[in-house]
């Protein structure tokens, strides 16, 4: 089992928080350019995989409903004509609302897509405008009817929360208004101020307002009572879903399932090392085909491979599975890290049950401190 993610380095604009790497001026030509390229990037690395089976396909970006439906067509002719992809591969698709019209899906129809991501991000147009986001309420409403009508029956919106000015009862009406929809897959993430991006340069001259982080945390603890009201599972920190409908390519991600990334910026993962692909469109198109390096690698020891099994592991429900930390690093390694939990544990943060360390709902909102104290930094 293996997973493939595509990069779609592409954007109409720049929306204020992102620092993803993507490209906002490039002309239809250069996109023509890069899926050829990103085609015989397909075919120099199709045997990165070992001939895995591919159980999830997902594209990203970036916005990768910028693409049209030659474009698309090409790339999944690659995919299948150089992996073996399963029958019921879970094949998503991120996407911005403006670009999900009726002609839209109507292109679409004849693709593998099986699940739709959503870049909703709010449904407060005042927000919507100050994070620079293309659409409008309306038009995220719409997105999603549309997808209805064209068969899409596993949809996942993308929610932010603590945009600047937020307060808690705005919190509480974007929530409802995704309940509304009546979707599946629901991911919420608190605002990131990130280095470099417009934002962040807006907050430290002081043209937005901060939202306090008590009331960021009332936010988060209202949002995990409501999604367990509406049937959603908190099956990771950010993500939530009904019964069944979890993303199983992030999920593999979580699992250490090996994946191929594909695109600029693109990482990859092999069961012993990473990758990733240089974060420029024109290098990428220039280095490629010419058989240039266009990309990095780290093989990862066993430190490397611990520290990602805390971090990755605590962050969902199921926790750390103490039997497996055990199997996999081996006695020194497992007294380590329970030598480490003691205190968690003491202070409320970790629950140990059933050779499983979970974090508890205070845990959870100390998630980055519990990891830091289990990882090995020697």
């Amino acid at each position: 089992m293996a997973g493939i993610y595509i990069h779609i380095p592409f954007c109409k604009q720049r929306c204020t928080y992102c620092d993803f790497y993507k490209e906002t001026e490039s002309a239809n030509i250069q996109i023509d350019v890069f899926v050829d390229t990103l085609i015989n990037e397909i075919q120099l690395r199709k045997s990165y995989l070992h001939n895995e089976n591919i159980s999830t396909v997902y594209f990203g970006g970036g916005t990768p409903s910028i693409l049209n439906l030659n474009q698309l067509k090409k790339i999944f002719k690659e995919i299948y004509g150089n992996f073996d992809v399963d029958d019921d591969a879970e094949i998503t698709m991120e996407a911005n609302p403006d670009d999900l019209s009726i002609a839209y899906f109507d292109s679409l129809s004849s693709l593998p897509f099986n699940r739709l991501s959503i870049g909703v991000q709010s449904f407060n147009n005042y927000h919507l405008k100050l994070i620079n986001r293309r659409h409008d309420a309306l038009q995220a409403k719409q997105a999603v009817e549309n997808a209805r009508k064209f068969g899409f029956s596993n949809i996942s919106v993308d929610l932010i929360y603590a945009l600047p000015g937020q307060t808690l009862d705005d919190w509480k009406n974007q929530l409802d208004e995704a309940f509304k929809l009546d979707i599946e897959h629901i991911s919420a993430y608190g605002l990131t101020y990130e280095e470099g991006t417009l934002l962040w340069k807006q907050r430290n001259k002081g043209l937005v307002q901060v939202v306090e982080d008590e009331v960021t945390l009332e936010m988060f603890d209202y949002m995990r009572l409501k999604m367990n009201e509406n049937g959603f599972d908190a099956y990771e920190i950010s993500n939530y879903a009904k019964p069944g409908f979890r993303s199983r390519h992030n999920s593999a991600y979580w699992q250490f399932v090996p994946y191929i990334g594909l695109g600029p910026s693109a990482h990859s993962f092999d069961g012993r090392s990473r990758q990733w692909n240089i974060a420029s469109v024109n290098e990428y198109i220039h280095r490629l085909p010419v058989n240039e390096p266009y990309n990095e690698k780290e093989i990862l020891n066993e430190q490397d491979f611990y520290n990602d099994f805390i971090m990755v592991s605590l962050r969902t429900s199921e926790g750390i599975d103490l039997i497996k930390l055990k199997n996999k690093f081996g006695q020194e390694i497992y007294n380590f890290c329970m030598q480490n939990t003691d205190n968690q544990i003491k202070y409320g943060n970790l629950l140990n049950e059933n050779n499983k360390l979970i974090l508890t709902e205070k845990g959870i909102h100390l998630a980055n401190q519990v990891i830091i104290e289990l990882m090995k930094t020697d």
